[in-house]
């Protein structure tokens, strides 16, 4: 099969030929058509991703979708010719998606959505994965709550702001002035956070209570305005980026709470796989009941061109979720 592997960090991947891998108990073997490129997947190139960790020379490649095409033994629930996708590799030494064919523990899969292509729903799994881990396992999110999503218009956060509409919350989410249409789309009330202050935000929209549920998927400094736009009390910030160092004091003087999220814990340590799976089906009956549609740049790329996908995700130029069609 061919592959896009990393030889060295900071170098380029290189496109060559592998053996093509064979299913062991547990597993299926996935032809695949559409691999999603998530800044982790650069930062594990360039070598700045060591919670990932990778084992070189690796295949990259976190998310993917395709077809079954073999099944191992002790496998229930697939068969050969089903589409699936899911979060399957590109970590810890587990091979990525950026290859014609890879072997995957079948608890990390789920049915495509009939609703979306391969190339969709390549898009999903990683950034799917996060919002429902925060917002639903961490936060319960449900009807009649305000959800704030710092982000709103990015590869997580626009998904977490179709999540948790979907489950009845009233959403606000911030970005630039350029992505304040995007967001008013998606259907959230668009803030830009160049313009408002938290202290702005925070008492044009919740009356100064601040938002029952706050979900951070840029980090840094805006980790710690979440901390003071939160709900006393009863409010719950949630981050996937919660890196560095912050100070809980704003946190604990509203009485609020906090979750983290580290999403690639069961693929590193092989524990609760089978919740990726099960959230993932979650998404798959969002989509094809229409209340998910990931954001996708329309430009398209292959293994030939991966070099350019990772400069698009690198660069933020990038109009969307960025895909490499692996099959037609």
């Amino acid at each position: 099969m061919r592959a896009a592997v990393l030889t060295a960090f900071d170098t380029p991947l290189q496109i060559t030929e592998l053996a093509d891998p064979l299913p062991r108990p547990g597993e299926v073997l996935v032809r695949v058509a559409a691999s999603g490129v998530n800044p982790l997947d650069t930062k594990i190139r360039r070598g700045q991703a060591a919670h990932a960790e990778p084992v070189l020379p690796a295949v990259l490649g976190i998310d993917m979708a395709g077809t079954v095409e073999a099944v191992g033994p002790d496998v229930a629930g697939f068969r050969v010719g089903d589409e699936v996708f899911g979060m399957t590799g590109g970590v810890g030494g587990l091979q990525g998606s950026l290859a014609e064919l890879v072997a995957v523990d079948c608890r990390l899969l789920a049915p495509k959505p009939q609703a979306l292509s391969m190339w969709q729903a390549a898009a999903l799994p990683l950034a799917f994965i996060t919002a429902w881990e925060g917002l639903v396992d961490r936060a319960g999110v449900r009807s009649g709550q305000t959800v704030l999503v710092h982000g709103g218009a990015g590869g997580i956060g626009h998904i977490a702001v179709q999540l948790a509409r979907a489950r009845g919350a009233d959403v606000y989410a911030t970005g630039s002035t350029r992505n304040q249409n995007v967001i008013a789309a998606l259907g959230a009330t668009p803030i830009d956070y160049r313009v408002s202050t938290v202290a702005d935000y925070v008492d044009a929209h919740t009356g100064g209570e601040g938002f029952d549920v706050v979900f951070d998927a840029v980090g840094g400094t805006t980790l710690d305005d979440s901390f003071v736009a939160v709900k006393r009390y009863t409010g719950h910030v949630i981050s996937a980026l919660g890196w560095g160092s912050h100070s809980l004091a704003p946190l604990s003087f509203r009485g609020a709470t906090y979750s983290g999220i580290f999403t690639l814990m069961p693929l590193l340590t092989g524990r609760r796989r089978e919740h990726h799976g099960a959230m993932l089906r979650q998404a798959t009956e969002l989509a094809d009941t229409g209340l998910l549609v990931p954001r996708l740049d329309p430009r398209t790329y292959t293994l030939d061109t991966v070099a350019d996908a990772h400069q698009a995700v690198e660069s933020g130029t990038a109009a969307g979720k960025v895909v490499v069609t692996i099959a037609a």
